[in-house]
């Protein structure tokens, strides 16, 4: 592998090409100073020539194994592929010699998770997660109001990832079948489970509900869980694809005031539609229309509180601490026990929406 202390780009290898490898891990790895995306394993056609019209010095591998035959000219493997292929994929890589991102959920299992994670220090090796939402701009903006004491002591923590979406798309993320870690509890949910963990630490209690809305679904489309934080702090996190109208992003509420956020980080959008980091400007940044409100005592809806403006999104900090982290050896942006961490509670909520019970977690160091 290339030496990470001198000035040469980390060569990049990009597992999968679908949804997150075009949308959103190439271009921000091309966009990042001190990375070059080197291969992109697919073999499908028509995703070959949608990267190479974009990315026209890349190389293509049609599976995994090529990479696994020559370590010695790359420095990260990113594992973009479906679900149920994270932690087979990561085990070879690791296995392999090679630094490893792996798209959420890094696995099906809070212990496969961390069998991941004791592999990746044994071996002394980069193992990082992508939860690109902790670089939102509600949710930057949000931790800043929490550092700063703007809403005193925070009580309780509601979040939506809700989407409109009553006809099926069809794919494994819809499967039922437990092997594809599909369903929106381990997707959308993935994101809002870190985002409170990230917040308020560690959960000691969850309660789910979980069901199927859509005609012809087999997986999860309308979650809702409650978490209880060791700290007291109460978060109700819902994902769904059946929400007719839809409620906001983020209502935060603290022993002095209230935080309200609606409409989802420009960021996504932006890069569906081809726009790219460092080359679209202002990056990130949202209209003063969007910006949520804090205030006490009076509805948001009806113009109560105070304007606060939002935090530019950056994906981009995610590659670039990974960079960082890479030739300098300081801790990947995001740690697989974190993402362990997570999957404890996605865990619990599963079983919880199952069962109709609430599942009290072991607090672990």
């Amino acid at each position: 592998m290339t030496d990470t202390g001198t000035g040469t780009a980390l060569r990049v290898a990009l597992v999968g090409y679908g949804l997150a490898g075009s949308v959103f891990h190439a271009p921000l790895i091309t966009a990042t100073d001190g990375l070059v995306l080197d291969t992109i394993v697919t073999s499908n056609p028509e995703r070959q020539e949608q990267a190479r019209a974009e990315f026209p010095d890349v190389r293509f591998a049609a599976s995994p194994d090529e990479l696994w035959e020559r370590t010695d000219t790359l420095d990260l493997v990113v594992i973009a592929s479906p679900n149920k292929t994270h932690v087979p994929l990561a085990t070879a890589a690791l296995q392999a010699g090679l630094p490893v991102v792996v798209d959420k959920p890094l696995a099906g299992s809070a212990a496969d998770a961390r069998e991941l994670a004791t592999l990746a220090e044994a071996r002394g090796l980069l193992l990082s997660v992508f939860q690109n939402r902790r670089w939102d701009n509600d949710f930057r903006t949000l931790a800043r109001l929490i550092e700063a004491g703007e809403l005193g002591d925070v009580q309780r923590f509601e979040s939506r990832f809700e989407r409109w979406r009553p006809q099926l798309k069809g794919g494994w993320r819809e499967s039922g079948s437990a092997e594809e870690i599909g369903g929106l509890l381990y997707d959308l949910g993935s994101h809002v489970v870190d985002q409170a963990l990230v917040l308020f630490g560690p959960a000691v209690r969850v309660y789910a509900e979980s069901d199927v809305r859509r005609p012809g679904a087999r997986a999860d489309d309308d979650t809702f869980i409650a978490i209880t934080h060791a700290n007291g702090v109460r978060s109700h996190l819902y994902a769904s694809a059946t929400t007719a109208q839809l409620g906001p992003r983020f209502r935060v509420l603290g022993s002095s005031a209230g935080y309200v956020k609606y409409g989802l980080d420009p960021q996504e959008a932006d890069l569906r539609e081809g726009r790219r980091p460092g080359t679209y400007a202002p990056w990130g940044v949202e209209p003063p229309s969007m910006w949520g409100r804090i205030g006490a005592g009076e509805s948001p809806a009806t113009g109560g509180g105070e304007p606060v403006e939002t935090e530019p999104g950056d994906y981009p900090a995610f590659y670039a601490g990974i960079a960082t982290a890479l030739r300098e050896g300081t801790a990947p942006p995001v740690s697989a026990h974190e993402a362990a961490a997570a999957l404890d509670v996605l865990e619990a909520a599963r079983r919880s929406a199952r069962e109709g019970v609430t599942i009290n977690l072991e607090a672990r160091s």
